[in-house]
């Protein structure tokens, strides 16, 4: 009976121990953390940069009525095509008509003043010669028919510029191409200048991305653009930069690009949202560009932790540009190297981690 209570003791003191060293294992399992990480690849170009674009037309104008008034009528639609001459808005030209019936009274008028001065002028003319009048009594006469010349010559350019504001009542296109943009409808009052719609002119189509301010002059060394479409999946475009903004955009902060489309095929239309693919420069020094969120801070040096046996290991680097959540390492890593990825502020010095 003793011996049978001894082994039943003894079967479970072993039964504890082994529950115990297995619940030490795997809370010593558990308590290595698990990190994200990422092999280091070096390489001698810089990083490619993707910027969303829009379709733009290379000429793009922004019309608007020369003289004031009510519009009275919408001939056009957004995404209507025009053609040079086309009636795309007209204002109510009753006020204008009545100064042009103003200005060509004023012209009879003088022309009857003049036709005066004239008939005078040479009666006078008739009397100095046969000694009946003073000189001085003729040139009141002349100065009057000049007077009356000057008076026609006026109220004539008067009417002709209240002819031309009686054309301006209506907006024609003067080229070819699609309303993009109205700002304005029919029953508006507008003021002379005011912009009433866009005209994109037919001809050559760009892309235009914003680009920030620390990317402008890589941009600016880039040897080749590359242009895709999102509604055209199998096309691509070589571009070139044709114009960048010398002045950053007040809201967003970022330069405004646009890219010059080479032998674009059918189909690209206005509005389209591009991705234009910026390729890096060759030649470049060896450099690596990781996650930012691989970057441990300390002090003035930024570090990253590298991985090696299992085993976490500080190591400074050197960084250069950032962008697109990545930043360009110059120095500190070598090709091959795993490094911690997410993670970064709970981790110490010689600490074994988990993969």
């Amino acid at each position: 009976m003793k011996k049978s209570i001894i082994n039943t003791i003894t079967i479970l003191s072993i039964t504890s121990l082994l529950v115990s060293g297995c619940s030490k294992a795997a809370t010593t399992s558990d308590d290595i953390p698990l990190v994200r990480s990422e092999t280091v690849k070096i390489n001698n170009s810089a990083q490619s940069a993707n910027y969303s674009g829009e379709v733009r037309g290379r000429y793009e104008t922004q019309l608007a009525f020369q003289v004031s008034g009510k519009i009275i009528k919408r001939n056009v639609d957004l995404g209507s095509k025009v053609s040079p001459g086309d009636v795309l808005m007209e204002i109510d030209a009753k006020d204008i008509q009545q100064n042009v019936n103003i200005s060509s009274a004023q012209v009879s008028s003088a022309q009857s003043q003049l036709q005066l001065a004239e008939t005078n002028l040479e009666r006078y003319r008739t009397l100095f010669e046969q000694g009946a009048i003073s000189r001085a009594q003729l040139d009141q006469y002349q100065n009057n028919y000049e007077v009356a010349q000057s008076a026609v010559r006026q109220s004539a350019a008067q009417y002709t510029q209240g002819s031309n504001q009686l054309g301006y009542s209506t907006l024609v296109a003067d080229s070819s191409g699609v309303v993009s943009n109205i700002s304005v409808e029919a029953g508006q009052v507008v003021s002379a200048g005011q912009v009433v719609l866009t005209l994109v002119k037919d001809g050559e189509r760009e892309i235009e991305i914003s680009v920030p301010e620390n990317r402008v002059d890589e941009l600016r060394k880039t040897e080749q653009i590359q242009v895709a479409f999102w509604a055209l999946p199998n096309v691509t475009v070589q571009g070139n930069i044709r114009e960048i903004s010398p002045i950053a955009d007040k809201v967003s902060r970022t330069y405004k690009v646009r890219i010059r489309l080479v032998n674009p095929p059918a189909g690209i239309n206005l509005g389209m949202t591009a991705n234009v693919i910026m390729a890096a420069q060759a030649g470049g020094q060896p450099v690596a560009f990781i996650p930012l969120s691989a970057i441990y801070q300390t002090g003035d040096i930024p570090h990253v932790w590298v991985i090696a046996n299992d085993a976490v290991t500080l190591r400074p680097v050197k960084i250069g540009a950032f962008g697109d959540n990545k930043v360009q390492v110059l120095e500190g890593l070598q090709d091959g190297d795993v490094i911690v990825t997410a993670g970064v502020q709970k981790l110490h010095e010689g600490e074994k981690v988990r993969r």
